[in-house]
């Protein structure tokens, strides 16, 4: 394992970047907040990491008490990544990160990979505040859910929800970025009728209600 690199600055948020400032890092917290992954997962979903890179890096969250691998039982008995608890107080830091990024993704590059679940985020932030339970969003390229309130565990997943879903959100990919952007709001949105709610529960009536 490769020894640290260091600011070496008695500074927090030096020594935040010490830990979380290498390229790749956030971006597979950003994985791990939908829970445990294999590792081919990651790689999958991490277009443009060398698997050496990818590695590394998940050696050194390891070390930094961001993340644990642990071995799945049987059928699977498959080793998975999942981030500490300490990996996951990232997430208001992600979200940050993501609302400051957010006006660079006026344009979308030709070069541009894209994974239906990383809107979750930003599309989480914009439906704080409006309810608490389990959400299914049906976007173009796929579909991923959200848990609004609190939660101990995976804040997002892939695909469909487990079980019944509390609401589902049909929306573009477009809508989703503006969401993310500020330029929209949730409750405009499905006004609008950019936003399609489906489903019978209180928080998808609570979403219908003007």
């Amino acid at each position: 394992m490769s020894p640290r690199r260091s600011y070496d600055q008695y500074c927090s948020a030096a020594r935040a970047l010490d830990a979380v400032g290498d390229r790749w890092t956030l971006l597979i917290v950003r994985e791990l907040l939908a829970g445990p992954r294999r590792y081919t997962d990651l790689h999958a979903d991490l277009p443009g990491v060398s698997t050496d890179v990818l590695a590394s890096r998940l050696k050194d969250m390891e070390r930094d008490g961001l993340t644990t691998r642990r071995r799945m039982p049987p059928p699977g008995a498959v080793y998975v990544y999942e981030l500490t608890g300490r990996g996951r107080a990232l997430l208001p830091v992600l979200q940050a990160l993501g609302e400051w990024g957010a006006p660079l993704l006026a344009d979308r590059r030709a070069t541009d990979a894209v994974r239906a679940h990383w809107f979750a985020l930003p599309l989480l932030r914009s439906l704080e505040g409006l309810g608490e339970g389990l959400v299914q969003v049906c976007l173009d390229e796929g579909e991923f859910h959200v848990r609004l309130g609190d939660t101990d565990g995976p804040v997002y997943g892939e695909g469909p929800a487990p079980g019944e879903p509390d609401a589902r959100l049909l929306l573009d990919t477009g809508t989703c970025a503006e969401l993310g952007r500020g330029g929209l709001t949730v409750r405009d949105a499905i006004r609008d009728g950019r936003i399609v709610v489906q489903g019978e529960a209180p928080l998808a009536k609570s979403l219908r209600t003007p």
